[in-house]
Parts: C-alpha cells; sequence; structure tokens
C-alpha cells in the first residue's frame, strides 16, 4: 500500500499551506543529496516528500487526493477521469441500476469517456452476479502510450543574503529532456499511415472485463492515422539539450524556499505539456547582518561622546543608508528598531523590522588629552558597573 503523502511530510491531514510547507522544507533539507552524498536511502526520502509536496501544496491534486487517495495517482489527477470514477463509486455504492436512471439530469456525461458502455456492462454484470466492485484499474487499467507530461526537474541556487532580502534574477545552464526540433516533439516524422494503437478507429477500450470505458486513442488523438516514427528521437518527441533559463528570485525567499518556474522542466512525451522546474534556495550567511525570521539585526558602532550625549548618524540598509537617531547615555547592545525595513513577507503583505545593535567604540589611541578625558569621564560614574554581574 501507497505510503500516506500526509504521513510522509509528518503533518495531519487538516494541515494549512503554511504547516505543509514549513514540514515539507524540514525534511528536505534533511535529506537533500548535497546534504548526504551518496546515501540512497536520504535520496529516496527526497523524492518522496517531494512528491508529496508536489500534490498537497496544490489545492486542486490535494481535494481529489483527500477524496480518492493513492487512485488520485492513478487517474493522473485528471478531474474529468476523476468525475467519470466519481460516478461510478457512487453508483456502485448505491447497488446498481439501469444505466441513465436514478441520476438527476440523466446519465453523468463526460468529454471523452462513453460512461453508458461502462455503466450498461457494469450493471449488467451485478445482475449475473459478478464482483460487487472493482478498482481504480479496472477502469482506467493497463499503459496505453500516448501524450504524456514531462517530468519536474530540481535545482539549486546560491543567493547572498541582500539578494534574498531585495529579489534577483538568476541565469540558469540547463540540461534537460527538450523538445524535439525534427518533429516539433510529436515524436513523429513523414507521411501518415494507420495508427497502430486503434489500428485507424480513433478510439480505444481502456480497463478489463466488463469494467472497461471507450475513450479517444491518445496516439493519434481520434483521427486514426499516425506518421512513422521520428528518428531523430526514436519517436518520444524529445532529445536531450542544454538551454539558458532566467528565473525571478522573488525578494523575502529563505534556506529551503523554493521557486517554480512554470514549464521550464522536462519536455512532455509525444507532445505531451512539459513539466516545471523548481529550485530550491540556499542563502549565505552574511559577515554582519543576522536574520531571525523576516527581522534584520545590524551591528552599529558608535563613538563614547555619540552614546554619552545623543546624536544623529548614518546607517548602511540593503537598500540605501539611512540616519538613525541615538539617545542620549545609550549602552552598547541598546537595539535601535526601524520598522518596516526588514524582509519582505514572501507571501502576503508587510515585511520585518530592522535593528540596530549598538556598539560603544573607545578611541583607538591613546593621547595625554584621551587619557585626562577619560580619568574625568571615569569620576563620573556613581556605582560599581559590575555589582550587578553574578555567574
Amino acid at each position: 500500500m501507497a505510503e500516506d503523502l500526509y504521513q510522509l511530510l509528518g503533518v495531519s491531514r487538516g494541515a494549512s499551506e503554511d504547516e505543509i510547507k514549513k514540514a515539507y522544507r524540514k525534511l528536505a533539507r534533511k535529506y537533500h543529496p548535497d546534504v548526504n552524498p551518496g546515501n540512497k536511502a536520504a535520496e529516496e526520502k527526497f523524492k518522496q516528500v517531494s512528491a508529496a509536496f508536489e500534490v498537497l501544496s496544490n489545492s486542486e491534486k490535494r481535494k481529489l487526493y483527500d477524496e480518492f487517495g493513492a487512485d488520485a495517482a492513478k487517474l493522473g489527477y485528471d478531474p474529468k477521469k476523476a468525475e467519470a470514477y466519481r460516478a461510478y463509486r457512487d453508483a456502485a455504492a448505491r447497488g446498481g441500476g439501469p444505466p441513465g436512471g436514478g441520476y438527476p439530469g440523466g446519465m453523468p456525461d463526460v468529454e471523452g469517456f462513453d460512461l453508458g458502455d461502462l455503466f450498461g456492462e457494469l450493471f449488467r454484470n451485478r445482475r449475473a452476479g459478478g464482483a460487487g466492485g472493482a478498482g481504480i484499474e479496472d477502469l482506467f487499467g493497463g499503459e496505453v502510450e500516448g501524450p504524456a507530461r514531462g517530468e519536474d526537474l530540481h535545482a539549486q541556487v546560491r543567493l547572498s543574503l541582500r539578494e534574498a532580502v531585495t529579489g534577483t534574477e538568476r541565469s540558469l545552464s540547463i540540461t534537460r529532456p527538450g523538445r524535439c526540433p525534427k518533429c516539433k516533439g510529436s515524436g513523429h516524422f513523414g507521411k501518415p499511415g494507420t495508427c497502430p494503437t486503434c489500428k485507424g478507429s480513433g478510439k480505444i477500450r481502456q480497463g478489463r472485463g466488463p469494467l472497461s470505458m471507450t475513450s479517444t486513442c491518445p496516439t493519434c488523438g481520434g483521427s486514426g492515422k499516425v506518421a512513422p516514427p521520428c528518428d531523430r528521437c526514436g519517436g518520444s518527441g524529445r532529445v536531450e539539450e542544454t538551454t539558458r533559463v532566467t528565473v525571478k528570485i522573488p525578494p523575502g525567499v529563505q534556506t529551503g524556499s523554493q521557486v517554480r518556474v512554470a514549464g521550464q522542466g522536462a519536455a512532455g512525451t509525444q507532445g505531451g505539456p512539459p513539466g516545471d522546474l523548481f529550485l530550491e534556495v540556499q542563502v549565505e550567511p552574511h559577515p554582519v547582518v543576522r536574520r531571525e525570521g523576516d527581522d534584520l539585526y545590524v551591528p552599529l558602532p558608535v563613538t563614547v561622546p555619540e552614546a554619552m550625549l545623543g546624536a544623529e548618524v548614518r546607517a548602511p540598509t540593503f537598500t540605501g543608508e539611512v540616519t538613525v537617531t541615538v539617545p542620549p547615555h545609550s549602552q552598547s547592545g541598546r537595539k535601535l528598531r526601524l520598522k518596516g525595513q526588514g524582509v519582505p513577507a514572501l507571501k502576503g503583505n508587510g515585511r520585518g523590522d530592522l535593528y540596530y545593535e549598538l556598539r560603544v567604540q573607545v578611541p583607538e589611541k591613546t593621547t595625554p588629552e584621551v587619557k585626562a578625558a577619560a580619568e574625568t569621564l571615569g569620576r563620573g560614574y556613581q556605582h560599581d558597573v559590575r555589582a550587578d554581574l553574578r555567574l
């Protein structure tokens, strides 16, 4: 039995989108091949949690998975096939009945499927004492050649903290199965002949026994004719290619974030749609700035007079300099907050805050004047500054 996708990510069935995303990021970091070089078990686990996240992060796919479980994948997460299977399942649960009867408005009509034929066979089989139900394989069983969506591809992109905060673009070199230029992805090239899949009828019957279904032939698209296989791609409709892809990285990403680039995955087979490219973000540590969630912390050096008397000083941000007011009698470690100057929220409105942490700096050289000033300053302390220090 296929493992439950919610269990794979370690979340409940009622988990929110954010909970699912956080669970995936945690597991992706744990099992990523770069973190576990040569570990086949970790690599397989990474593929499993990535596949689970792909389904549960898509509201339509998640809805079908919640209804059909593992059978949703066998349906290809196709709403039309799901509607057909739902009609069959509901009819079987009611104990059967004449085709077209017992349904508001008659037999459900799903484009590409002859439901009348399906349910006619189903009900005749039930009256003859046949099996009371069937798995999804009995409805859509058996692989049929034809257009198929290309695989999703995964890659990593490394960013500086500045790029993660402000957003950036990356031009990446990607090697992938691409669309065959000779047959333009169809898999066929030359003068058309009779389709070998449907023998020229344009229709195929999917399934086994009485629970079968008639649909349009996926090889010829219902025309009954196909051209010979392309000699460059061998009929797959794709060849390996290396291309450059420019990707926009939105502001607010962090390590573990995924950026989806629609249609930039592997080309589909025999003219099918391409998959997507998923970039996992790795943000390099900044030598000065510390990030905590959407807040940023920057150490800000100030002189002794500035800390004692107060001052207005210039301070850097990732988008330019600002003027910061240092209150009188400030101590090292005091935080000055700039509201809304932190990291933009990746999804939604608003952004975090920027905090300057004061660092009081004493003069680097001790001249007679500086020494005299320091001695005068020392007499200004009213108590032992280490009196409250306890270990």
